[in-house]
């Protein structure tokens, strides 16, 4: 692992301060030092890669990240993908996440029980390329809720999308299985979701009973809850049982928003409004039309998700970019999107999107003192992008715009060296 100077960079560090020309020296798996003015760092034997005026920025966080969703319309077609499949599936899409500048990923869920694991254990062995990951079991639900799949005449748990429990040492019973696997989270659907209509986003189906025994368990291993909680009961359930990223949060009351706000130091929101958006906009070709979503519930969701994170953001809570990438509608690397749609529709600044995926990034993936933003002594995960994402944020979901990208002191992406001058857009 030879040292790098990246020089002549418009430097934006992820901090939300504003952005600065300056070099960047990294030594090892670390940023070794960071200089603010237009003397380059000496180099030193180091190679040096002249950005020519491009803005050099921390790798991005994907917040809420489903590998093996496989691109399909629906959860029985991802489920239906043949393990052996769906392991080259899931790396091959972590490859291009971080190809794509996603040089961290939050696990959200798998497909299969042991597909996160997997990935993220060959990814840390160095046997695959793709982003630090944190990894997920399968979704944990109940009879009749989101990811229950299983049909009366094909009793077969294994075709089912979740795992399903009925009770509280059930629950016991399948979280210490994932536990065992080894993941880092464990995923439990409290609320449902519109795209199974007998189970709408604004109810919620779990019993405190047995969120309760799922979280005794993750806590004695040390490890997170997660949830997927649409509706306002569902938010302050997750929140009265410690869990720490919720995903969605679009229904929330008073109530809701003060116990976020309250406990906006230890919790993640990653809503994935882009699926919502999707569903409304551009999932006609997959057979829902404008009008059947509206029908569906989605554009009552849709509404009220914008004022709650509206308000969360109002109050300091920290809310992610990332959620439910993988469908047919909403494809795998366009994920940078959800900044654009912070910005557009929850009123945010770009600067303070980019925040978003970077600094809170790295605190999600409890590394914050280490990961997520330019600084001295930091881990080395940097994106140099053809021109200024504070101007235009779709810049960051153009794979030509992404020149480079570094995780942990090497080249995921390597720059053109010999054309590096010649970057039309460079800011």
């Amino acid at each position: 692992m030879s040292d790098v100077v990246f020089t002549n960079v418009r430097i934006l560090d992820g901090t939300g301060q504003n952005p600065y020309t300056g070099s960047v020296l990294v030594r090892g798996n670390r940023i070794r030092q960071v200089g603010r003015s237009t003397a380059p760092i000496a180099p030193g034997g180091a190679m040096v890669v002249d950005g020519a005026g491009a803005t050099l920025m921390p790798g991005m966080c994907e917040a809420h990240t489903h590998f093996s969703w496989n691109d399909a319309a629906t959860l029985s077609a991802i489920q239906r993908m043949p393990l052996e499949e769906h392991v080259l599936w899931c790396a091959k899409v972590a490859r291009r996440y971080l190809e794509a500048g996603f040089t961290s990923c939050v696990g959200a869920a798998c497909a299969k029980p042991r597909l996160d694991v997997v990935i993220r254990n060959a990814i840390n062995a160095g046997q695959i390329p793709g982003p630090r990951y944190l990894a997920a079991s399968q979704e944990i639900t109940v009879p009749g809720g989101l990811g229950d799949e299983t049909l009366p005449h094909l009793p077969f748990p294994e075709f089912s999308f979740g795992v399903n429990v009925n009770c509280a040492d059930e629950m016991r019973k399948v979280v210490r299985m994932f536990l065992k696997y080894g993941v880092d989270s464990i995923k439990l659907n409290l609320s449902g979701d519109n795209f199974t209509p007998d189970s709408p986003a604004d109810t919620t189906w779990m019993s405190d009973a047995e969120v309760a025994a799922a979280m005794e368990e993750v806590r004695v291993r040390g490890k997170r809850g997660t949830a997927h909680a649409r509706s306002a009961a569902s938010v302050k359930q997750a929140l009265r049982h410690g869990i720490e990223v919720i995903y969605h949060a679009s229904f929330t009351d008073e109530e809701t928003l003060d116990m976020l706000e309250a406990a906006k130091d230890r919790v993640f929101v990653a809503p994935g409004i882009a699926i919502l958006y999707a569903m409304l906009h551009e999932a006609e070709p997959y057979g829902i039309t404008h009008e059947k979503a509206v029908a569906m519930g989605y554009q009552v969701e849709w509404d009220a998700a914008l004022e709650s994170l509206k308000a969360m953001h109002r109050r300091g809570v920290r809310v992610l970019p990332g959620g439910d990438y993988g469908f047919a509608f909403t494809p795998h690397c366009q994920n940078a999107r959800d900044l654009e749609f912070f910005v557009r529709y929850l009123g945010f600044t770009p600067m303070e999107a980019i925040r978003c995926a970077t600094l809170y990034g790295g605190q999600i993936m409890k590394r914050g003192d280490e990961l997520g933003t330019i600084q001295d002594g930091y881990l080395a995960d940097l994106l140099l992008v053809d021109g200024d994402p504070l101007a235009n944020l779709a810049i960051l979901r153009d794979p030509k715009r992404i020149l480079a990208v570094m995780k942990d002191g090497e080249f995921a992406k390597a720059p053109e060296i010999a054309s590096q001058r010649a970057w039309e857009r460079a800011a």
